[in-house]
């Protein structure tokens, strides 16, 4: 299978947004801090009924409204294409101050989303768009790649730990109560 990633613009955040980033949560990682958090934390997976999340169910967060919320100018846009369908997706940002993700800081890329096509996970496309990103990323001198998810995408923070990330911080308080989730923050040196 040969899988084509090419570089995209902004204009093409509604045909990236065709392909679905909604997953089934069938377990999460459930987080306890140990000695009050001095000792660390220990993240143990646990079964929970299953649902599905899909991170473009709030339509302020979808694709096409990110040039709205933020500067993409120094944005990397990258689509998946197996013959002529679009299977998959990757954006990261980069230099772009109101993103509290980055810090400020010129040399941290943040990759804010990887999508694949449900009927083409586990074929390595993930691999290869998170491996484009990450050489884009280099091209522009940033020395830290980071990479935002949450306790209740299992598959993603295995994925990420595959792709030699290594789980850096745990906020148990960056959601609303409401979401029961826990932000999971990644990084690589590149």
């Amino acid at each position: 299978m040969v899988v084509a990633i090419r570089e995209a613009s902004v204009a093409a955040l509604p045909q990236y947004e065709s392909v679905p980033i909604a997953f089934r949560v069938t377990s999460r990682f459930a987080v306890t801090a140990i000695d009050g958090g001095l000792g660390g934390f220990q993240l143990t997976e646990e079964p929970v009924t299953p649902y599905i999340k899909d991170y473009d169910a709030d339509a302020s967060q979808r694709p096409p409204r990110w040039p709205h919320r933020w500067d993409m100018t120094h944005w990397g846009i990258f689509t998946a294409h197996l013959d002529a369908q679009l299977v998959g997706g990757a954006a990261v940002a980069w230099r772009t101050p109101e993103l509290c993700l980055l810090d400020g800081r010129e040399a941290v890329a943040c990759l804010w989303d990887l999508r694949v096509h449900p009927d083409y996970r586990s074929r390595a496309i993930g691999h290869q768009l998170f491996a484009r990103a990450l050489d884009w990323s280099r091209e522009r001198g940033c020395r830290i790649f980071q990479v935002e998810t949450q306790n209740i995408n299992v598959p993603a923070c295995r994925f990420y730990a595959r792709q030699g990330c290594e789980l850096a911080a745990i906020n148990r308080y960056a959601y609303d109560a409401a979401l029961n989730e826990v932000q999971l923050i990644w990084y690589r040196d590149i």
